[in-house]
């Protein structure tokens, strides 16, 4: 396994596997790996005969007054698990690489960050639309793997990709969950342990709106209502920044599931923020 350091050796590298016939499956983390990302690298390698990992904890994708500096890091131990799961190659950039001083350009997708995480989390989706423009044209991958759990950011990614004519396929990953149903996340780390053994309620939670939906309930009132009810019954620590009901093209909020539908969420455990969701699909 190759491990890359600057744009122009990852650059050359694509270019190698190209000129030899190969097609590159892309997978781009945050690092601090656990089993989720290593199920993209597993799907990556599936579609793809060479497979690279980005490990980079994107600034600019971070506001003021989050977790930037105390996101869960270990650069070692990423390495490791890629080598094991069977990456061809790692790329750690540097932050000065990636943003040189005197760095002015970001990419935007319009209007499908407007609620969900893009409403309490101004910018956010800019820099991650940005890092991934600058990834992807460094990469220059056919195949580029996200996960479900960030969902939001899956559909802004697909939209990025079409606008901008990338032309990567876009693979999504499912959601890996723990024993508990507690979904895989790089924060679970910095949860306390009461904490942690009350975030299971989201799922519950979200399932409990599945069974309902799956009953014939549409009312996105009462299936959002069911998931707030449960999570504030169960957990006395759980502040909901946001649960909504989306339609999966435009995420824009629906009253009722006419088509299919995200329903998501947002919820803190002190300084934990967790998301989650489920897909309601219509037949």
């Amino acid at each position: 396994m190759k491990v890359l350091t600057s744009p122009e050796s990852v650059r050359l590298w694509s270019r190698e596997q190209h000129a030899a016939g190969k097609t590159i499956g892309f997978v781009p983390t945050m690092g601090y790996l656990h089993e989720a990302h290593l199920s993209l690298i597993d799907l990556a390698r599936e579609h793809a005969d060479q497979t690279v990992v980005s490990i980079f904890v994107n600034p600019t994708q971070f506001g003021p007054g989050e977790d930037f500096d105390s996101y869960p890091r270990d650069e070692d131990r990423d390495l490791r698990l890629c080598k094991e799961r069977g990456a061809d190659a790692v790329w750690v950039p540097a932050v000065d690489e990636m943003y040189p001083q005197g760095y002015k350009t970001y990419v935007e997708v319009n209007e499908l960050g407007k609620h969900l995480c893009g409403a309490n989390r101004p910018g956010h989706f800019r820099g991650v639309t940005t890092i991934v423009s600058k990834l992807f044209n460094v990469v220059n991958p056919d195949v580029a793997v996200f996960g479900r759990k960030d969902a939001q950011q899956a559909r802004i990614l697909m939209q990025l990709n079409d606008d901008l004519q990338f032309g990567v396929k876009i693979l999504l990953g499912d959601t890996l969950r723990e024993p508990s149903g507690l979904a895989m996340s790089s924060r679970n780390v910095r949860l306390k342990p009461l904490h942690r053994s009350q975030a299971p309620v989201l799922y519950e939670g979200l399932q409990l709106a599945q069974k309902l939906f799956n009953q014939g309930e549409r009312s996105a009132e009462k299936l959002i209502g069911a998931v707030r009810r449960h999570i504030l019954q169960h957990s006395d620590d759980a502040t909901v920044d946001y649960i909504q009901l989306v339609g999966w093209n435009d995420l824009e909020p629906v009253d009722r599931v006419t088509e299919t539908s995200l329903l998501a969420l947002a919820v803190r455990f002190g300084n934990v923020r967790l998301i989650d969701n489920i897909l309601l699909e219509i037949s």
